[in-house]
C-alpha cells in the first residue's frame, strides 16, 4: 500500500505513536489521532502532521468502551469518509504485585491493552470494507509472543499483550478475504522508561545482541514495512534487537 492519499488512524500518539504519525504523514497520509488523557501532546503530535501538508484530526476517546470506539470512527468517516490503515497503540503498563492485584485493576489494564484493540478494529472493518481493503496493525510485546514471562508485577500485561497476538492472527483469517490484512508488532527494548537510570539503561543493553536500544525508528521501519506489503497477515513481528535470544 502506497500511503499518499491514505487515512491513517493511530490510537496512542505519545513518544513511539507520534515518531509513526510524523513517518506516515512524511509519505502522504492524513493521519487522525485518538487520545483518552494526553491532549497535550496530541496537539503536538497533530501540529506536526500539519506542518508536513497533511489533514489531522484529533479526538477523544476511551478505547476500553466500544461505544466510543464506535464514536471514534464514526468521527473519522465524517472527516475523511474512509480508513486504510488503523494502528492500535493505546497502552497500560504499570508494574502491580501479585498480591495487590484485584478484579478492577485487572479489568482496567486488559481494558486498554486487549479490548481497546478489539473494540477498535471491529469498529473500523465496515468502513475498511467499504474502500476495499486496509491494514490493521496491533501492538503485542516481544515477552509473551517470546512464549514466556521473565518480569515479575506485570501479568495484565503479559496476559494482554498474548491475547493481542491471539486475536491478531484470528481477526487475519476472518478479514483475508476483504483485503484486510492485519499483523502486529512485538517490540522489545526501543525506548527507555523516563526513570530509568543510566546503569539500568546499559544493564538492558547487554542483554540485547546488537548492543543497543532501538529507539522509535525501528517501530516506524517496522509499521512502514506492514503497510507496504501485501502478502503479510497474521503474522506477529519482534522488534526486539534480538532480545529474545538471551
Amino acid at each position: 500500500m502506497d500511503l499518499q492519499g491514505r487515512i491513517v488512524l493511530l490510537t496512542g500518539a505519545k513518544r513511539i505513536g507520534d515518531a509513526v504519525a510524523k513517518a506516515v504523514a512524511a509519505r502522504g497520509a492524513s493521519v487522525a489521532i485518538a487520545y483518552r488523557q494526553s491532549k497535550t501532546e496530541a496537539d503536538e503530535t497533530a501540529a506536526a502532521v500539519q506542518a508536513a501538508g497533511q489533514r489531522v484530526l484529533v479526538v477523544q476517546a476511551d478505547v476500553s468502551d466500544a461505544a466510543s470506539c464506535v464514536k471514534l470512527l464514526d468521527a473519522v468517516e465524517h472527516e475523511f469518509h474512509r480508513l486504510d490503515v488503523l494502528v492500535n497503540m493505546a497502552s497500560v503498563y504499570q508494574a502491580v504485585a501479585i498480591g495487590e492485584l484485584n478484579a478492577a485493576i485487572w479489568r482496567r489494564h486488559l481494558g486498554v491493552d486487549l479490548d481497546g484493540t478489539f473494540h477498535c478494529s471491529i469498529a473500523a472493518l465496515p468502513l475498511m470494507r467499504k474502500t476495499g481493503g486496509g491494514r490493521i496493525i496491533n501492538f503485542s510485546d516481544w515477552l509473551p509472543t517470546s512464549g514466556r514471562p521473565r518480569y515479575k508485577g506485570y501479568a495484565t500485561y503479559y496476559v494482554a499483550k498474548a491475547a493481542v497476538k491471539a486475536f491478531t492472527e484470528a481477526l487475519a483469517l476472518e478479514v483475508a478475504g476483504d483485503g484486510i490484512l492485519v499483523n502486529a508488532i512485538a517490540p522489545g527494548p526501543i525506548l527507555a522508561p523516563p526513570a530509568t537510570t543510566e546503569e539500568e539503561h546499559e544493564a538492558v543493553e547487554r542483554n540485547i545482541p546488537l548492543g543497543r536500544w532501538g529507539g522509535p525508528e525501528a517501530i516506524v521501519t517496522a509499521v512502514l514495512a506492514l503497510i507496504s506489503s501485501d502478502f503479510i497477515t497474521g503474522e506477529t513481528v519482534r522488534v526486539d534487537g534480538g532480545r529474545h535470544l538471551y
